[in-house]
């Protein structure tokens, strides 16, 4: 991934315009085919990554632009989930998912996602899934009636896709699991859900973890420092959390315990239209090397930028990627 400094890329989804929200909606009200679908998607996520490559990003994704939402799109394609009712109100709504068999591990098609979006850039490109733990906070058990051993395989689904990610040549991918912050209390337990989604994962490893983007709002109160001690056991190369909207003030626990992974700083408000300057995002990146080492700084929005409008999501990461050229020019 290259030694210079303050490297840039997105969390995972791209700004879904009107229209793409309205056709996806009226797919899952059976208004318009899969086919139909398909080929809208195939245009907007070539215009998510063009815009990623136009604003300077260094590490590219699909923009989730295929995805109704980050647990569906998983979970749906689940062998033993069932969904009690296929049609949405709304394309991010979420399924009511039902556990009534055995969960075997199945393609869930980010292999296919890697190499549709490889195929339309030279940059490198970041594979996104949601984590273990989130997944099951949003199943309603009616087979394991066991929390711990649903999590158990749950993980290994995780496992089996992202070791399909690394034979097809995918480099880099980050488990997604924000349903961490609003449980604190199980992140012992949820960085061991991670650990087992990583076991012989060898390309560069991310966590996201933040307190929710449910249509532009957070779904949780509190802060950072619930990951301590137990996130240093995480087996990952990178952690990326939100201080944009939050202040850095739990940057604080990084630097009483230096960590053994980067740090993927949240300098961009995704809740927030008002397009930071590249200033701000220079000062907040010099401020957090107070806390954390240069070398160790990754530099991206607090979240998805899912619910922004185009033009202000184009406009964010130009001045986030202007914002790290000017922070290596101060450090």
């Amino acid at each position: 991934m290259g030694d210079q400094l303050f490297r840039t890329s997105v969390v995972g989804s791209y700004a879904v315009p009107e229209w793409l929200a309205n056709v996806k909606t009226d797919f899952f009200q059976r208004r318009v085919s899969r086919s139909v679908l398909d080929e809208i998607h195939l245009a907007a996520l070539k215009a998510a990554v063009k815009d990623q490559e136009l604003a300077g990003i260094d590490v590219v994704t699909d923009g989730e632009m295929r995805r109704d939402n980050s647990l569906d799109y998983f979970l749906v394609k689940l062998p033993g989930v069932d969904v009690d009712n296929p049609a949405k109100a709304y394309y991010l709504d979420f399924f009511p998912t039902v556990v009534r068999h055995d969960i075997t591990p199945a393609a869930l098609g980010l292999v296919e996602d890697f190499e549709l979006v490889a195929g339309l850039t030279n940059q490198p490109v970041k594979c996104t899934i949601t984590g273990a733990y989130s997944m099951l906070r949003r199943l309603r058990d009616e087979h394991y009636r066991d929390v711990k051993r649903l999590g158990s395989i749950l993980a290994e689904v995780v496992n089996a896709e992202l070791l399909r990610l690394q034979d097809a040549g995918c480099s880099f991918v980050q488990i997604d699991d924000e349903y961490i912050a609003g449980f604190p209390e199980d992140v012992g337990w949820a960085v061991e859900l991670v650990n087992r989604s990583v076991e012989g994962v060898h390309i560069k490893k991310a966590l996201h973890i933040c307190f929710g983007n449910r249509y532009g709002k957070p779904s949780w109160a509190g802060d950072y420092r619930f990951l301590a001690p137990a996130i240093y056991e995480a087996h990952i190369d990178q952690l990326l959390l939100e201080f944009a909207r939050r202040g850095q003030a739990d940057l604080a626990l990084f630097r009483d315990q230096p960590p053994p992974f980067e740090i993927g700083l949240g300098v961009i408000d995704v809740k927030d239209c008002e397009v930071e300057t590249p200033e701000r995002v220079a000062k907040r990146i010099i401020q957090a090397t107070s806390s954390v080492r240069s070398d160790k700084l990754w530099v991206n929005p607090d979240c998805g930028l899912r619910h922004l409008s185009v033009e202000v999501a184009r406009a964010k990461l130009r001045a986030m990627v202007e914002g790290a050229k000017l922070a290596r020019e101060l450090v």
